[in-house]
Formats: C-alpha cells, sequence, structure tokens
C-alpha cells in the first residue's frame, strides 16, 4: 500500500489525540482518559511507522537494516496492550479488579515489545525489504519467531477485545451500543489481517508462494480495522458532546408556541436581556424562565372551572382521537391559558389583580410544559403574536 492508505488514517487518529489532549490535562489521573489517549497514541503510531516511506526513514537514520520491524512491531504490541486495557477500564468493575488486569496485561504486551527487539538482533535480516519481510524472512531463524510472536499478540488482542466487548455489548444501548458493534467490527477486520498475514507466512513454510496474501490482501484490512476501531470510541464520545445541547434545541424550539404566546406580557422592568451569543442551554433556560413569569403575570386571571369542563370534553373524545390522559390535560391547560390571555388584555386597568388574594396552581409543570405548548399549537390557527412591548423570551 502506498503511503496515503497510511497517512491519512494516522492523520485522524492524530486529530482525534488532540481532541482528546484538553480532558487529559484536566482529568490527568482518569483511568479511562489515560487509556484512550494511549490507545489512540499508539494506535496512530502504528499506522505512522507502517508507511513504506517512514520504514526508510528509519532504516536510513539506524543504519540497521529492517529495524523498522521491531520498532513497529513493538509500537504495534502497546496498541495491543492499550486496546484491551481500555475495554477493561471502559467497561468498569472494582477498581482492585480492573488495575489488577491492567497490570497483567501492560506486562505481557511489554514483554512480547522487549521480546521483538531480541529475537531481532539475535536473528540475521541483511536485506531490506519494505513490504514482504514477513514472507522473505518466514523460515529465518529467530526472525521466524519474531513474525508468528507479533500476529500471534496481534490476534489475542483482537480476539480478546471483541469478546470484551460482545459480553458488554448486551448491557448498554444506544450510541454506547453502536461504538461497541462499531469496535467489533474493527477486531473482526484486524483478525482477517492476521489471518492473510499467517497464511501467506505458512504457505512459505509449505514451500508455496501466496505473498499477494501479505502485501495486498492484509494492509487494506489493518486500515480498515484502525477507522472502524477509531470510530467506535468515537461515535460515544461525539453523542455525548452534542446530546445536551440537541435536547436544550429540541426543548428551546417546542416551547416556541407558548412564549410567543406570553410574549410581552410580563412588565417590561422584569424582562431580562440574552447575549448576543448565549449558548443554547442558556437560551432554553431563558425561554423557560420567561414562560414561567408570564404565567405567573397570568395567575389571577386562570379558570379552573373552565380548564375542568376542557378537561371532561378532552377526556370525553380522548378515546375515539386516541389521545393519552396527559395530552387532555395539556388541551384543557392551553385552553384555560389562551382564556387568561383574553382576560388580562381585557382587563387593562388591573381590576382583577387588585382584588386577587391566593396565588392559584401553575398550569402544567417544567415537565409539561412542552405539551403544554403543543396543544396551544393544534388550538391556535397561526402564531400568536402580542401587541405588547418588546421582550426577550419570546
Amino acid at each position: 500500500m502506498s503511503d496515503p492508505a497510511f497517512l491519512v488514517p494516522a492523520a485522524l487518529g492524530t486529530l482525534a489525540v488532540l481532541v482528546r489532549l484538553p480532558s487529559l490535562r484536566r482529568n490527568a489521573r482518569d483511568p479511562l482518559l489515560r487509556s484512550v489517549a494511549a490507545y489512540l497514541l499508539t494506535a496512530t503510531g502504528v499506522l505512522y511507522f507502517g508507511a513504506p516511506s517512514m520504514i526508510v526513514k528509519v532504516n536510513e537514520t539506524t543504519g540497521v537494516p529492517n529495524f523498522a520491524a521491531p520498532l513497529l512491531y513493538s509500537v504495534l504490541m502497546a496498541c495491543c496492550g492499550s486496546g484491551i486495557i481500555l475495554i477493561i477500564n471502559w467497561r468498569g468493575g472494582p477498581p482492585v479488579r480492573i488495575r489488577r488486569a491492567t497490570r497483567w496485561c501492560a506486562a505481557t504486551y511489554a514483554g512480547l515489545a522487549a521480546a521483538m527487539y531480541v529475537l531481532f538482533a539475535l536473528g540475521e535480516a541483511p536485506v531490506e525489504r519494505l513490504q514482504d519481510l514477513d514472507t522473505y524472512y518466514a523460515n529465518t531463524p529467530y526472525m521466524r519467531e519474531m513474525i508468528v510472536l507479533y500476529l500471534v499478540g496481534h490476534s489475542a488482542a483482537a480476539v480478546l477485545m471483541a469478546s470484551l466487548g460482545r459480553r458488554w455489548l448486551s448491557a448498554v444501548s444506544r450510541e454506547l451500543r453502536a461504538g461497541l458493534g462499531l469496535m467489533i467490527a474493527g477486531c473482526t477486520l484486524a483478525l482477517g489481517f492476521d489471518l492473510c498475514k499467517f497464511a501467506a507466512v505458512g504457505a512459505r513454510w509449505a514451500g508455496a508462494d501466496w505473498d499477494v496474501l501479505s502485501t495486498k490482501a492484509a494492509p487494506p484490512f489493518a486500515a480498515a480495522s484502525f477507522c472502524s476501531i477509531l470510530l467506535g470510541f468515537g461515535v460515544p464520545l461525539i453523542v455525548q458532546r452534542f446530546e445536551e445541547p440537541w435536547r436544550d434545541w429540541t426543548r428551546y424550539r417546542r416551547l416556541g408556541t407558548l412564549s410567543r404566546l406570553l410574549h410581552g406580557l410580563t412588565p417590561a422592568v422584569a424582562v431580562v436581556r440574552m447575549p448576543l451569543f448565549a449558548t443554547v442551554g442558556v437560551r432554553r433556560l431563558h425561554r423557560e424562565a420567561g414562560i414561567h413569569d408570564g404565567l405567573l403575570t397570568l395567575n389571577p386571571y386562570f379558570d379552573f372551572d373552565l380548564r375542568a369542563r376542557a378537561l371532561a370534553d378532552a377526556l370525553a373524545d380522548a378515546p375515539a382521537g386516541g389521545a393519552t390522559d396527559e395530552d387532555a390535560a395539556a388541551e384543557a391547560d392551553a385552553l384555560m391559558v389562551i382564556a387568561a390571555v383574553d382576560a388580562l388584555r381585557a382587563d387593562p386597568e388591573g381590576r382583577v389583580v387588585a382584588s386577587f388574594k391566593e396565588l392559584q396552581p401553575e398550569p402544567g409543570g417544567r415537565s409539561d410544559l412542552v405539551r403544554l405548548s403543543r396543544a396551544l399549537e393544534r388550538l391556535l390557527p397561526t402564531e400568536p403574536r402580542s401587541p405588547a412591548p418588546e421582550g426577550e423570551y419570546a
């Protein structure tokens, strides 16, 4: 494969590492964040050091033919170990068990990485091979063992990560389930890489030439595996990052009809100006506060007898229309609010307010404001626009 096939995914991995750095600095002791950063860093390193131009550069810099091989394989072992550790920390459990499993995994793959250099030093690999080192030296003492060892370590990590992810899959839902599914798919693709390599090396042992499996078929599996696993880790993080703003925006938008109906009912001195660049969460809170202020202004004009009659009518019609009891209550509240707005506008001198003695219950609650707004959408023929002075919570 050419350099772009390695460097483009590596660039994506580098970007992911940079995105996670601020969180890592703020929570340097968080084992999950550390394991995410370690996995992304080592996986990106595998792609960088696997690029043909980087292999040539490493060999030239060190002056040792094929020194890029143990370097690449050791980084791959670090990636495998950090991937398993990430799954262990992501899944959670008793801290003692997590620490024990983490140490065992780190020690195992650190030992495998060290063994790569020992076996390379003991072997003889004078001819530089950029793409077919696995098959070219498949029958060379010590080099053969190094090749088999990295394939076994990589296959074991892929199987273990897929197994842990599959066990966890039934216990999670939504974005985490999608992320785990992508990770499992990535581990399966990684096994495809190993199978191609094993088949090509085994063919060399048998005296055949299946090098094309190692040089042409295996690398695409590696690149696709990395992208799938990277997406698997990224999907839950991205969804969690944007889920709350999306909920705020959805609620803000759905409260629009109710907000516009109550727009301008609150005295101008009570209106709080909204900053131009306020977040959607702040705008949602501001809109809700304005709605509650408007409902408080309407409180003296609420006619609960009207609401009771409207609720009875709505409940009577509910079975035929398929509406729920909550929908019927929201429709009754909406009719009462509309009537209260009309009553307030018909009382410019505030006689009702002057004779008002006791605060009445507010229609609905925080959880029902959206339902109330949607009921207003059905009842009002056009978007309500009050001629009251300019306000800020509409």
